[in-house]
């Protein structure tokens, strides 16, 4: 694995966290613990540039999703279960508990922001704050669905298509995908650390990975509307402090108002816009780090 070279003075680790699903993860720093979780088509790799950073004051812990990475890949049912948001977020509590951890934060990107949002809905006891990356909620952007937001991305529309269609043209050549899903954003690959984009890579490519990614855009399509919907009619809201930051030269920017959508489902909003594009760790760490920091300190 070419992380050990992007994350120095970090340790693997790999953690049961159901009956046949493991968890890849990596752990290191010291203080408070940070949970970091990535999104689509990547891995933990994402945050290489602002690990070594964040490590200087959280014990920071980086997991592949399931489906993605290093992680399990299982076979998806026919609800899409096994990949809804509900049960990754059930991972991730898994993990942290694994590693003695009840309480934490949480930095997340893309689909992990969605399994943190479905992580603090679920267990508002365990997450203490939250940042989430270029998002705005699945059930908002889903409704919200316009010409210009699904030509930009059309691989929400693409990978929801009945198996084994968009996994047998992923798995054509799954180092081609990466390249076309990453590199038609606003900032290119030149963003990305080439070692980083190798990993990408390399994880697309092995087996039950493109079915992972799948089933979880379809889970995001079906059941996670269904329990997205669900708190709402209940009236509940997400009560710890939350920052949403998003890039103003991304597609979420563009097609939506996403601190007005966040604040239609969350009690303690905070956030705007960074100078870069979708891909903010990789694209703005710097820009990242001068607003995560502050937030999640005590």
């Amino acid at each position: 694995m070419t992380t050990s070279e992007l994350f120095p003075g970090f340790r693997p680790e790999r953690i049961t966290t159901a009956p046949g699903i493991t968890i890849q993860a990596i752990v290191g720093g010291s203080g408070p613990p940070l949970l970091l979780l990535h999104g689509h088509p990547q891995t933990h790799a994402i945050w290489h540039r602002v690990a070594p950073k964040l490590a200087e004051r959280y014990t920071v812990v980086a997991c592949d999703l399931r489906g993605y990475g290093d992680s399990s890949k299982p076979a998806g049912d026919q609800d899409h279960a096994n990949y809804s948001k509900r049960t990754m977020a059930a991972d991730m509590l898994a993990v942290m508990r694994a590693l003695g951890f009840d309480t934490f934060r949480v930095l997340a990107h893309d689909r992990g922001a969605r399994v943190a949002h479905r992580l603090a809905a679920d267990h508002p006891q365990a997450v203490l704050k939250m940042a989430l990356l270029d998002i705005a909620p699945t059930l908002a952007m889903y409704a919200q669905t316009s010409e210009d937001f699904a030509r930009a991305y059309w691989h929400w529309f693409f990978l929801i298509q009945p198996a084994p269609l968009p996994e047998r043209l992923i798995e054509a050549d799954p180092a081609a995908y990466a390249v076309d899903v990453m590199g038609r954003r606003s900032g290119g690959l030149k963003v990305f650390d080439p070692r980083a984009l190798r990993e990408y890579q390399r994880c697309l490519a092995l087996p039950g990975t493109a079915h992972g990614i799948c089933e979880d855009y379809r889970a995001a399509a079906g059941i996670d509307l269904e329990h997205d919907r669900a708190d709402l009619v209940a009236g509940r809201r997400l009560a710890m402090p939350l920052l949403v930051l998003w890039g103003e030269q991304g597609v979420v920017h563009r097609c939506f108002d996403p601190l007005k959508e966040w604040k239609d489902v969350a009690l303690d909003v905070q956030g705007g816009t960074l100078p870069c594009g979708h891909y903010i760790a990789e694209e703005a760490p710097e820009a990242l780090l001068e607003r995560v920091l502050p937030f999640l300190a005590d």
